[in-house]
């Protein structure tokens, strides 16, 4: 192999952190979705968590304000919402404080179904941190919450 092949293939093998991370994404994402259809959600999708990991758990949220916390577009997540609606997940109610806005909620079942996903993202963390180590999941939470805090902003708890 000649050195200019070698250099080619080095340049190669050393991932830009771009694709890690899409790639520890898909991969958190996929065990997650394995998850919540193993414990009887299997209708509920990757593209879901636009809501789920959005949407004020007691009070609910308004669809702009659920677009704007998920960085998406106001149409996207009015789509994932009527489809969670279809699904008995959300309701949409009456905005006490404007008569023409409407509040997005969680249903008893999308109450549930948010409470099993978010205990099943904190057992793949755990998962994580057996297999890389405490120190390192912690370090890459760490990370990743000063690099995205000033876009994501107060994200409900």
């Amino acid at each position: 192999m000649s050195r200019e092949m070698t250099n080619e293939f080095e340049i190669h093998t050393h991932a830009p952190m771009i694709r890690l991370l899409m790639v520890a994404c898909d991969q958190f994402s996929e065990e997650l979705s394995r998850r919540v259809a193993d414990v009887g959600y299997a209708d509920i999708r990757p593209g879901h968590g636009c809501v789920f990991g959005n949407i004020d758990p007691q009070d609910g949220s308004r669809l702009t304000e659920l677009a704007d916390r998920a960085l998406m577009t106001k149409q996207s997540v009015g789509e994932v919402t009527s489809d969670l609606e279809q699904r008995g997940y959300v309701e949409r109610v009456p905005d006490p404080a404007d008569g023409r806005a409407k509040i997005i909620r969680l249903t008893a079942r999308g109450r549930e179904a948010q409470a099993i996903g978010r205990g099943l993202i904190e057992d793949i963390e755990r998962d994580w941190a057996e297999r890389v180590g405490t120190e390192h999941v912690a370090a890459l939470r760490e990370t990743l919450e000063a690099i995205t805090a000033q876009r994501l902003g107060a994200v409900p708890v």
